[in-house]
C-alpha cells in the first residue's frame, strides 16, 4: 500500500511538473492561438486576432490585472478585500484631479498614496478592530463612489467639468517598438494562415505602447518573486494559511496583513488610475464599471497565484475588447469555445473521464446550436458577456482551487 502510495505521488508530481514546463504551456498558447486562427478563417471575423484587437485587449487587461494583484495580496495574507471596487474608483478621481492640476505623472502619483491609504483603512478595520471583511469591502465601495459623486460636484464644475466628468488630463505619451512593429505589419498583411494571424496580435502589442503598461506589466514578475522568494512573502503567506502557527514563530501578523492590505489598495488604485490617464484622458462615473469584481475573479481564476491572476486578466480583457469592437466576433468567440470544448470532450473520453467528458461535449453542442441558429447576438447579451464569461470559467474551476486556507477568517492576536 505504501508502494502505491509513492508510486502514485510520483505520477502527480511528473504531471505537474510537465504541466508547468515551458515547452507544454508554449504549446497550449500555440494551440489557442491555432483555434483562434482556424475559427477566423472559418466564420470571417477579421477581429479576432487584429492588431486593433490584441492591443485593446491589453488596455482592457490591466485595470483587472492591477485589481487583481491587490486582490492576491491582501488574500494570500489572509484578508478578503471585496473593497477593490471602491479602491479603483479612488485611483480614477485622485489621478484625474491630481493629473488636471500637477500632469499625469503626479496623478499616478496621487493615486498610490491615495490607494494605499484607502488599503490601511481596510487593515484597520478588519484587522485591528476587527470588523466583518466582506461588510468593511462593500462599505469602502459606497463611501467611495458617493465620495467621488461629490468631490465631482464641489471640484469640477469651476474647471471645465461636471458632476459626472473631469476636465480633459493629458495623456502618457506611447511608442511604436522600431523595426519589429513593421515586420509584424508587413506579415500580417500577406494573409497566411495562423502566421499572419499571429503576427497581427503580436503587432498589436507592439505599437502605442504607453510606458505605464510595461510598468504594471513588471508587477507580475515582481509579486511572484516577493511572493515566492522573498522572507516577507513567505511570512506572507504563512499568515494566510496558519497565522495561529505564525504567531508562535514570531511573525507579527497584524503587521503583515497591514502592509499586504494597504499594497493591495494601492495596487488597485493604480489599475483605477490607468482608465482615466491610460485608456483615457478623462474621469467618468462609472468608470470602473465592476472591474474591481472582476480582478477579485481573476484572483480565483489564477488560483492565487500572479501568472494565473495574469492569465485571467488577458482572458477576460480579450471578451470585452471584443465587445466594443465588432458584435459579430462576440459569435465567432462562442464558436471557439465549442471547438475547445469538443476538444476538451474527446480528451476526457480517452481517459475514460465519463462526467466531465460529457459536459464539455454538451457545451460543444450548445455553441455549435447557438452558431447555427442564431443569426445576430442581442444587444444585451454582448454587454453582458465578460461577466457571463467569468462566471462559466469560474463554474468549472471550483473543484480545482487551492485558497489560502485562513482567507477571511477573523484572527485575534493569542485567540486558539
Amino acid at each position: 500500500m505504501a508502494t502505491e502510495s509513492k508510486v502514485h505521488v510520483k505520477k502527480i508530481g511528473k504531471a505537474t511538473v510537465l504541466f508547468k514546463s515551458p515547452a507544454r504551456i508554449t504549446l497550449l498558447i500555440a494551440g489557442i492561438f491555432f483555434i483562434l486562427a482556424l475559427v477566423e478563417n472559418l466564420t470571417g471575423a477579421t477581429d479576432i486576432t487584429s492588431p486593433g484587437t490584441s492591443g485593446a485587449t491589453l488596455r482592457f487587461a490591466i485595470p483587472l490585472l492591477m485589481a487583481g494583484l491587490g486582490g492576491l495580496w491582501a488574500e494570500r495574507a489572509g484578508v478578503i478585500n471585496i473593497g477593490l471596487e471602491g479602491m479603483m474608483i479612488v485611483g480614477t478621481w485622485t489621478a484625474a484631479w491630481f493629473g488636471y492640476l500637477h500632469g499625469p505623472l503626479m496623478g499616478f502619483v496621487a493615486a498610490a498614496i491615495f490607494g494605499l491609504a484607502s488599503g490601511f483603512f481596510h487593515a484597520i478595520l478588519t484587522v485591528k478592530i476587527g470588523i466583518d471583511q466582506a461588510v468593511s469591502g462593500l462599505a469602502i465601495n459606497l463611501i467611495a463612489a458617493g465620495g467621488a459623486r461629490y468631490l465631482s460636484g464641489v471640484f469640477f464644475p469651476p474647471v471645465g467639468g461636471d458632476r459626472t466628468v473631469s476636465p480633459p488630463v493629458d495623456s502618457f505619451p506611447t511608442f511604436t517598438i522600431p523595426v519589429i512593429a513593421p515586420i509584424l505589419e508587413s506579415i500580417d498583411a500577406q494573409n497566411i494562415f495562423f502566421i499572419s494571424n499571429l503576427a497581427g496580435i503580436l503587432h498589436g502589442l507592439t505599437k502605442d505602447v504607453s510606458l505605464v503598461t510595461i510598468a504594471l506589466l513588471l508587477l507580475v514578475p515582481l509579486t511572484s518573486w516577493i511572493l515566492w522568494r522573498s522572507k516577507f512573502g513567505l511570512r506572507m503567506r504563512f499568515s494566510g494559511e496558519n497565522p495561529m502557527a505564525a504567531e508562535s514563530l514570531g511573525i507579527n501578523v497584524y503587521r503583515i496583513r497591514y502592509v499586504a492590505v494597504s499594497i493591495s489598495g494601492m495596487l488597485a488604485s493604480l489599475g483605477g488610475a490607468y482608465l482615466a490617464l491610460v485608456a483615457s484622458s478623462v474621469y467618468r462615473e462609472g468608470q470602473t464599471a465592476g472591474r474591481g469584481f472582476i480582478g477579485l475573479a481573476t484572483v480565483i481564476f489564477g488560483n492565487w497565484k500572479p501568472s494565473g491572476v495574469f492569465a485571467g486578466s488577458i482572458l477576460f480583457g480579450f471578451t470585452d475588447a471584443l465587445r466594443v469592437r465588432q458584435t459579430e466576433s462576440v459569435m465567432s468567440l462562442i464558436m471557439v469555445a465549442g471547438v475547445v470544448a469538443l476538444l476538451l470532450s474527446l480528451l476526457y473520453s480517452i481517459n475514460r473521464r465519463w462526467k466531465p467528458g460529457l459536459i464539455s461535449g454538451s457545451i460543444a453542442l450548445v455553441a455549435w446550436w447557438i452558431h447555427q441558429r442564431v443569426d445576430v447576438i442581442p444587444q444585451e447579451f454582448v454587454t453582458v458577456f465578460p461577466n457571463f464569461a467569468t462566471l462559466i470559467v469560474l463554474t468549472f474551476l471550483a473543484q480545482r482551487l487551492t485558497p489560502p486556507a485562513m482567507a477571511g477568517m477573523p484572527y485575534r492576536r493569542g485567540s486558539e
